[in-house]
C-alpha cells in the first residue's frame, strides 16, 4: 500500500484538520466530536442543513459546507458512519431557530445514527426533519442497506435543498424540495479497480486486469455483474440505459446530467463518457439543461465512474443556478 499518510488510524483527523486550515474563510472545524460547520453558522431564522457519512468520498460531504449548500457535515471514519454524538453537535451548531434538515444516504448505520441524533436534538427543543437519499438503481439491497443506496444524487439534493434554505424557505419547504429531487434522480456506477482503505491496507475487493464491476456502491460493494472490460460507449450504455428506464425518463424531459469520477479516473475519460451519455439522451429526445462532470462523490482512489440523471423542473433549475460558495462547488458569488 502506497499512500501519502502518517498513522492510518489518524487519517480522518489529520485530513479534516488540513481541510479546515485550507478553507478557513468559509468554514470552521471542531475536532471533539469531529464536525465541520459553515463559518457564519448558526444563522438566525435560517433552516440549517446537516449531512455526513463515512470519510473516503471527498469532497462529499465537508466539501459542500458553505453559502448556499450545507451548514454542517459530519465525517465518520473511512467508509463508516459517524456516531450520534458528532451529528448532534453539528445539529446544535447550525440551529438558528427555524429547524434543521438532515440529508442522509441510505446506509443502515447512517440512517440509525442520524435518527438517534435527531431524537436527542428533539429532546433539546430542536425540530429536525430527515430526507434519505436512495438514487442507486443497481441493486435493491446490499450488505449496507435495506433498499437502494444513496449515491451521486446526494450531491444534487444537497445543492438544491441548500439553495432553498439560503433563500429563506421553511423547514417543511426545504424538506419537500429535497424529497422531490430524490424522487426524480437516478444513478448507477462501475469500478475498473478496487480501492484500499488505509487501516485495512489491502484492496476492498479483487478484479482481474481485464474485469470491471457494474453497479458498485461508493464503498466498493458488489453490483449487478462482473464483466470483461468494454469500450467507453458500451460502458456508458450499461449505466445510462437502466438509469433512464427506471424512473422512467420520457421524451421531452429536461435533465441535469452528472458524470462523476470515483476518485482515480481522469477528466479526459469522464468527458468521453459524458459525450456518449449526451448522445443517448439526445436520441431519446431528452434535453440536457444543466451538467456536472468531475470527482464529486468518490471512493478513495477507485478508478471508475457513475452516471446520475435528474429530471428538472423550473424551480430546481432556479435553485441549481443559485449562488454557492463551498470548497468543491462555487459559482455566482
Amino acid at each position: 500500500m502506497k499512500k501519502i499518510i502518517n498513522d492510518p488510524k489518524r487519517v480522518v483527523d489529520e485530513s479534516v484538520a488540513g481541510f479546515g486550515l485550507a478553507h478557513a474563510d468559509i468554514l470552521r472545524v471542531a475536532m471533539d466530536p469531529i464536525h465541520v460547520v459553515r463559518a457564519d453558522a448558526p444563522i438566525a431564522g435560517k433552516v440549517g442543513i446537516v449531512s455526513g457519512g463515512g470519510s473516503g468520498h471527498e469532497p462529499l460531504h465537508a466539501g459542500y459546507v458553505g453559502f448556499g449548500m450545507l451548514d454542517a457535515a459530519v465525517p465518520g471514519a473511512v467508509f463508516t458512519s459517524p456516531t450520534p454524538d458528532p451529528i448532534l453537535a453539528a445539529t446544535k451548531a447550525v440551529d438558528g431557530g427555524a429547524g434543521v434538515l438532515h440529508i442522509v444516504k441510505n446506509y443502515t448505520g447512517d440512517v440509525l445514527n442520524f435518527e438517534t441524533a435527531a431524537d436527542l436534538a428533539s429532546a433539546d427543543g430542536i425540530t429536525v426533519r430527515a430526507v434519505v437519499t436512495n438514487d442507486d438503481v443497481a441493486v435493491k439491497d446490499s450488505l449496507y442497506t435495506a433498499g437502494r443506496r444513496g449515491v451521486g444524487g446526494t450531491v444534487l439534493v444537497e445543492k438544491i435543498a441548500g439553495a432553498a434554505a439560503q433563500r429563506g424557505d421553511s423547514l417543511d419547504e426545504v424538506a419537500d424540495i429535497a424529497e422531490r429531487v430524490n424522487a426524480n434522480v437516478r444513478s448507477m456506477g462501475l469500478a475498473l479497480t478496487p480501492c484500499i482503505v488505509p487501516h485495512a491496507g489491502e484492496p476492498s475487493f479483487t478484479l482481474a486486469e481485464d474485469e470491471i464491476e457494474i453497479g458498485i456502491g461508493i464503498h466498493g460493494e458488489p453490483g449487478r455483474e462482473r464483466i470483461k472490460l468494454e469500450s467507453a460507449d458500451q460502458l456508458v450504455d450499461r449505466l445510462i440505459d437502466p438509469v433512464l428506464d427506471d424512473l422512467p425518463f420520457a421524451d421531452g424531459d429536461r435533465v441535469l446530467l452528472f458524470v462523476n469520477g470515483m476518485g482515480g479516473t481522469p477528466l479526459i475519460e469522464l468527458y468521453i463518457a459524458y459525450r456518449r451519455a449526451a448522445e443517448v439522451l439526445q436520441g431519446r429526445n431528452i434535453t440536457i439543461s444543466r451538467s456536472l462532470v468531475g470527482n464529486y462523490i468518490t471512493s478513495l482512489e477507485m478508478q471508475g465512474m457513475s452516471i446520475t440523471v435528474l429530471r428538472l423542473d423550473d424551480e430546481m433549475i432556479e435553485l441549481w443556478d443559485a449562488p454557492v460558495q463551498t470548497a468543491a462547488l462555487r459559482w455566482g458569488r
